[in-house]
């Protein structure tokens, strides 16, 4: 018994819609069965075969919910590839094994994924699921006590990726520096800056590295009579001053990665304003905060957490949690609704942290996520890079660059989970080579763009292409591929993974290579005029999809903020 489901008109290829044909497919044939389509879930698993010879996509919801429908999965699959073989779009469905359907799509309706592509443009990929989300990404974050290192590099590389993948998807996002200037490690610092301009040596828990010293010089030549101040205006010259250089170093820094924020948040600004204060007095005055030992404490365990904080010390003054109270509450009173951390491998004890903060405060902290990046290291020639030219100790962001370059460091960052440590070979990102990741991309990038400068100087244009001609294996496979941009940066939306994006953008980058090598895309000089017209829409054809290639390739790159080269 075929069923029809004329609910769905499926003329694209898209993983995505050909999961809601499906979908509605499966539900229309068990209740034409009289069996339970209730059980059905909101979108079928598509899937590329492993072995292209087994179709285009595959499905296993048959498997999936015959049983709960009451029947059998082969059974269940066989009206199903039925149905689905009466589609215009479907060239082909049939059952494998125990109940799996593999399908086979036509030719005209794979090619109207190339005429999406081409009519969305920069949007393709983009989608409205976050639309109404307001998400405060707060990334970076280092203190302005030193050049930013590579774990604070990774964060500058992946959360402006991350920023670019929710917005694309239709969030709004305010991307935040959350700019220490509060506390025990900027005296520290200031003491460092004030012994290098003495010329005494570092102090035991103070920092080092050159730019101690540059930022002192440049406060000497700035404060001539420097000498003259008392030892406690000296300390403050030397960290307001010291301060707001080191910061004015990290922003630029940050601006030629190409990583820039919306909000500067100062957490001096916190206690100045009687933000913390006011946060205590709520807490307290809601029961969430109490006295013992001569401390107040936040009842942080009823919310999740495994122990309660000291949030005012004995000695009166707050502990370091209270800055994190108040500004969790800031974040929310300014009209986010979910606020999203990116922090380093030792902040662990962060996530129950800040989700208890916001529960003591009265926010909801499913609301509050805290996404934890692991160590990176820099490799060469197969030992690890310890060293650093300015910093002293720590490799920096500056270093880093300098090494690879912006469009390989940035790249190299984001193509890995950020929930594993990560080694990046230096001789690796700066080669010329396929065995280079963002290499192998721009190349296929630049590659297809020396195609359209071709074919403009040939006379070949898109125009009379008729894309059910895309018939071969590899252009298949192309548009296969190109079809499933738009689930990636969904799925690296939802699952704030943006390094998809990187892994899809290299996938997308064979596809290419190995269509260029397999057909024929432009008329060969060797051509006559017969054969250059006989094949006229079949050149338009596979230029167009070389165009939806360059475009989807130059998308997803701008989504990781790596540059999409015209010429290499």
């Amino acid at each position: 018994m075929s069923v029809s489901t004329p609910l769905l008109v499926f003329n694209a290829v898209t993983p995505a819609e050909l999961s809601e044909l499906i979908t509605e497919t499966t539900r229309t044939t068990l209740d034409a069965h009289g069996l339970d389509s209730s059980v059905v879930p909101e979108g079928a698993t598509v899937e590329r075969p492993r072995n292209p010879e087994h179709g285009d996509y595959a499905t296993n919801i048959a498997m999936q919910v015959a049983k709960k429908a009451g029947t059998n999965p082969r059974e269940l699959g066989t009206w199903l590839a039925e149905s689905l073989a009466g589609h215009d779009g479907i060239d082909e469905a049939t059952v494998a094994g125990p109940g799996f359907i593999n399908i086979r799509l036509a030719a005209a309706a794979q090619g109207k994924i190339v005429e999406q592509i081409l009519a969305s443009g920069a949007d393709f990929g983009h989608g409205d699921e976050f639309a109404g989300t307001a998400i405060n990404l707060e990334f970076v974050s280092a203190n302005p006590t030193g050049p930013i290192h590579l774990g604070g590099t990774r964060w500058a590389a992946v959360g402006d990726a991350l920023g670019r993948v929710l917005t694309a998807r239709g969030a709004k996002v305010t991307r935040e520096y959350y700019f220490n200037d509060h506390g025990a490690q900027i005296d520290r610092f200031a003491r460092s800056l004030l012994a290098a301009a003495k010329g005494e040596p570092t102090p035991e828990d103070g920092y080092g590295g050159d730019y101690i010293q540059d930022i002192a010089s440049q406060i000497v030549e700035k404060n001539p009579g420097w000498q003259q101040l008392s030892a406690e205006d000296a300390q403050e010259l030397f960290r307001s001053q010291g301060v707001d250089l080191m910061f004015a170093h990290i922003k630029r820094t940050l601006a030629e990665f190409g990583t820039e924020f919306d909000v500067y948040f100062h957490e001096n600004s916190l206690f100045e304003s009687g933000a913390v204060e006011a946060a205590i007095q709520k807490i307290k005055d809601n029961g969430n905060l109490y006295e013992a030992d001569g401390a107040w404490w936040l009842r942080s365990t009823n919310f999740g957490d495994d122990k309660d904080r000291v949030v005012i010390k004995s000695d009166g003054n707050a502990a370091y949690i209270a800055g994190d109270i108040a500004y969790v509450a800031d974040k929310f009173d300014r009209g986010h609704n979910l606020c999203i951390y990116m922090l380093g491998a030792d902040h662990h004890g962060y996530i129950a942290r800040l989700r208890a903060a916001a529960a003591a405060m009265g926010y909801d902290p499913e609301q509050v996520e805290v996404l934890i990046g692991q160590l990176v290291n820099l490799v060469k020639d197969g030992k690890a890079v310890r060293m650093s030219k300015r910093a002293g100790t720590v490799i920096t962001l500056d270093d880093l660059v300098e090494a690879i370059g912006v469009d390989a460091a940035r790249y190299a960052l984001i193509r890995s989970s950020v929930d594993s440590s990560l080694d990046i070979d230096m001789d690796l990102w700066a080669s010329q080579s396929n065995d280079n990741p963002v290499f192998y991309v721009q190349y296929a990038h630049a590659r297809l763009c020396s195609l359209g400068r071709k074919a403009a100087d040939l006379g070949v244009t898109r125009e009379g292409a008729d894309l059910a001609l895309l018939t071969h294996d590899r252009e298949g496979d192309l548009i296969r591929t190109l079809g499933e941009f738009p689930a990636v940066v969904k799925t690296a939306a939802e699952l704030r993974e943006p390094h998809r994006v990187a892994r899809y953008a290299e996938a997308l980058a064979g596809a290419f290579h190995r269509f260029y090598d397999a057909c024929q895309i432009l008329p060969k000089p060797s051509d006559d005029e017969q054969t250059v017209a006989e094949n006229k829409a079949l050149f338009a054809a596979r230029l167009s999809l070389a165009s939806a290639a360059r475009q989807t390739l130059a998308n997803a790159l701008e989504l990781l903020g790596v540059s999409a080269p015209e010429r290499m």
